[in-house]
């Protein structure tokens, strides 16, 4: 296991998933790209979406956790699950504009707001903690956005590797250029920056925070290709993965205590030209 180990730290070294170039290669000789954009919100519904709510399951929303107004998605976070689109996706860049919104709700009344974008999202609805499906999650949350987390059967099914740093942070990995490979099946790997004096409390702000202050706009990039993930916040790479488990499926938006508000979900696909 060390051998396979220094030989996957060796090989990314020297061969480094350049994300910034991915698209790059999606270019023709005049400099058009040849990639196909893909609104998965259209400004007007949820169409290509369902809901699905831990207590009232699929596309049973009594309490309109989920709404859509002025061209933007708000999630109230009152009662926790998600959006989930119905095609699967493969290799694409996933672009989402978000803002917090004000209001929280208990069990989350004073804990930091809290969301995710869940991506490869396979199996069935509600297999984890009766919420949401086996994941791959690009974390949202106040001083944590951009963290991976494992939303797993605890299996090899559903698992990534990341460059982490020596020491570890509150018992998680933390993300580190030029590391030495982790491995997980659960749990998390921390964004680079994440504060270690961090605290799950409401309106939480760490001194290197990449993430914008409640009620101003975010822009989330997450790059997947070939089994890797690399999550930029705000123009920065802030995490990334490789190894990754599974490679594709469908995407979820989490609901989870707190108001958050999108303005923008589009992935772009390359062309097969």
């Amino acid at each position: 296991m060390r051998i396979a180990l220094n030989i996957s730290v060796i090989f990314i070294l020297l061969f480094p998933f350049k994300p910034e170039e991915y698209f790059s290669d999606f270019s023709n000789s005049a400099g058009k790209k040849n990639y196909e954009t893909i609104n998965l919100f259209n400004g007007r519904d949820l169409s290509g979406w369902y809901t699905y709510l831990q207590y009232s399951g699929k596309n049973n929303d009594p309490k309109k956790v989920f709404t859509v107004y002025d061209k933007m998605i708000r999630i109230s976070g009152e009662e926790w699950g998600c959006i989930t689109t119905n095609a699967e996706y493969e290799n694409y860049t996933l672009i989402v504009e978000f803002k917090w919104g004000g209001g929280t709700s208990v069990p989350r009344l004073d804990k930091a707001r809290d969301s995710g974008v869940l991506l490869h999202s396979v199996g069935e609805d509600g297999a984890s903690s009766g919420i949401w499906m086996h994941s791959i999650e690009c974390q949202i949350i106040e001083g944590g956005t951009g963290d991976f987390i494992v939303v797993g059967d605890g299996s090899d099914n559903f698992s990534l590797s990341s460059p982490v740093a020596e020491e570890k942070q509150g018992g998680s990995y933390i993300y580190q250029t030029g590391g030495n490979l982790a491995t997980i099946n659960e749990g998390r790997i921390n964004w680079y920056g994440r504060d270690p004096e961090w605290k799950d409390v409401k309106g939480f702000r760490g001194k290197n925070d990449v993430e914008k202050p409640v009620g101003e706009w975010n822009t989330l990039k997450c790059i997947v290709k070939d089994g890797e993930i690399s999550n930029y916040l705000n123009g920065k790479l802030v995490n990334h993965a490789v190894n990754v488990k599974p490679r594709k499926g469908r995407i979820q938006i989490q609901s989870e205590g707190a108001e958050i508000i999108f303005r923008r979900i589009d992935i772009l696909i390359g062309s097969k030209k």
